[in-house]
């Protein structure tokens, strides 16, 4: 029996679509390896949000390469997607596929065996319109599952390479996206994560059919019991979604808005589509329709000519608005944005700096935002034992992390855990009982 390894850079779209490359070899009969051991085919996914994860993804092809010679290396995601050649430029690889065609990679796989003849197997991303079905029906983590619903972007945003990656947006029928989550729920996952490139812009390509409608009809699934949506963003969140969501007793209180920057004029640089007072005007009517609504965000520190004043604008933004975890990014110049090409270029002593103020900004408010709950019942997903402790960790609906004692036998199900110790990074719980059936998983 042949065997497959896998190794998977980059963001949780590749991590999905790694899963779904998994299930077409799996058909084929293959068995899964280590990527650290021997294997006959060696599939690399590789990421290209920055020019560092080109050069991850380069040294890991050629780890590789290193482990069989003899072995098929095939390497798909989006840095094979926005260099082919450079990537067929490299001593050993056999196998390139981009973001698109997943489906013919085993093909390609058995033509390089029979013709030993590297294949470059790359088309042109922007020319494609149609989602390409790549189905997971479940998950080699058992706790919560993703369901692609969209891909690509139309922003172009510029500081990003993303859409030369990924191409244009294009959203999942709906008949598939409701069908796989089916599949999820009776492979036993109690949550379901929505994601995509894009996420929030699920059906702007579709007539008269939209983010609200998919929400809706995945509300009627029964079994599912919690529905997040990994990113959305604030020209996305409408009166229609916020009522939606609103409405649910299955969507959970946590939303991730990306920020970028706290600064209309940064903002305006980055070409994002609103303005400060846009965002905070969302963020406020999310949170009166939704009181205790944890929103995360990501934020850029030191986009070219950012000055001291504009900085302090995104820090007073951030600490004005109470966002309750930052992912806090120093910019980094991506080859072939505009962004890298712009002047001003900030020092990185000076990028350092923000990104070490704002990073104690959100762990102030993290532990400010999960001190409401001190006390309070909440529902858990335990996820995995910590080896140290023994306890183990989970995720409430609203994303605070929870630490409690538990059995090997709770891992997946929703379980009532009282905070005995509100903290960030994590919160201290005690187990109380297993949430029954028919309770409606809401947030206390």
């Amino acid at each position: 029996m042949a065997s497959v390894a896998f190794h998977t850079l980059g963001c949780k779209v590749n991590h999905y679509e790694t899963e779904a490359i998994w299930q077409l070899f799996k058909q084929e009969g293959y068995e899964k390896t280590d990527f650290d051991k021997q294997a006959d085919v060696y599939v690399i996914n590789t990421c290209t949000v920055t020019n560092t994860g080109d050069k991850k993804s380069r040294q890991v092809i050629r780890r590789a390469v290193r482990k069989n010679p003899e072995a098929v290396v095939c390497v798909t995601g989006c840095y094979a997607q926005t260099s082919p050649a450079e990537i067929m430029d490299i001593p050993g690889v056999d196998v390139v596929v981009g973001t698109q065609d997943r489906s013919k990679m085993i093909g390609y796989i058995e033509q390089f065996q029979k013709e030993r003849e590297p294949i470059n197997g790359v088309g042109n991303i922007m020319k494609t319109r149609v989602y390409e079905e790549l189905d997971v029906p479940e998950f080699t983590d058992r706790t919560r599952a993703s369901l692609k619903i969209q891909e690509g972007c139309n922003n172009f945003c510029t500081f990003c390479i993303i859409p030369w990656a990924r191409g244009l947006l294009r959203s999942r029928k709906p008949e598939d996206v409701l069908a796989q989550a089916h599949q999820l729920v009776e492979a036993g996952y109690k949550e379901i994560v929505l994601t995509g490139i894009h996420t929030g812009g699920y059906g702007e390509d579709m007539k008269d059919y939209s983010l609200p409608d998919l929400l809706k009809e995945l509300e009627k699934i029964n079994g599912l019991k919690r529905i997040r949506i990994s990113s959305i963003e604030a020209s996305q969140i409408t009166d229609e979604v916020i009522d939606v969501i609103d409405q649910s007793n299955k969507i959970v209180n946590h939303l991730h808005v990306p920020l970028q920057s706290g600064s209309n004029t940064v903002l305006k640089r980055m070409r994002r589509k609103y303005t400060t007072e846009f965002f905070a005007q969302r963020i406020d009517k999310l949170k009166k329709a939704l009181p205790g609504l944890a929103v995360t965000s990501d934020v850029i520190v030191g986009f070219p000519g950012e000055t001291e004043e504009e900085f302090n604008e995104t820090y007073q933004f951030i600490a004005d608005n109470k966002f309750s975890e930052l992912h806090v990014f120093p910019y980094s110049k991506r080859t072939g944005t505009p962004a890298a090409k712009m002047d001003n270029q900030v020092d990185n002593d000076v990028k350092t700096k923000r990104v070490r103020s704002l990073i104690e900004l959100s762990n102030q408010l993290a532990k400010e935002y999960a001190s409401d709950y001190e006390d309070a019942e909440v529902d858990v997903i335990p996820e995995e034992q910590d080896e140290e402790t023994g306890l183990y960790t989970g995720y409430t609906s609203n994303y605070m992390r929870v630490k409690f004692e538990a059995a090997e036998n709770m891992i997946g199900k929703i379980v009532k855990v009282r905070i005995t110790q509100a903290g960030y990074p994590y919160n201290i719980g005690e187990f109380v009982r297993e949430a029954s059936e028919e309770e409606d998983i809401v947030l206390a």
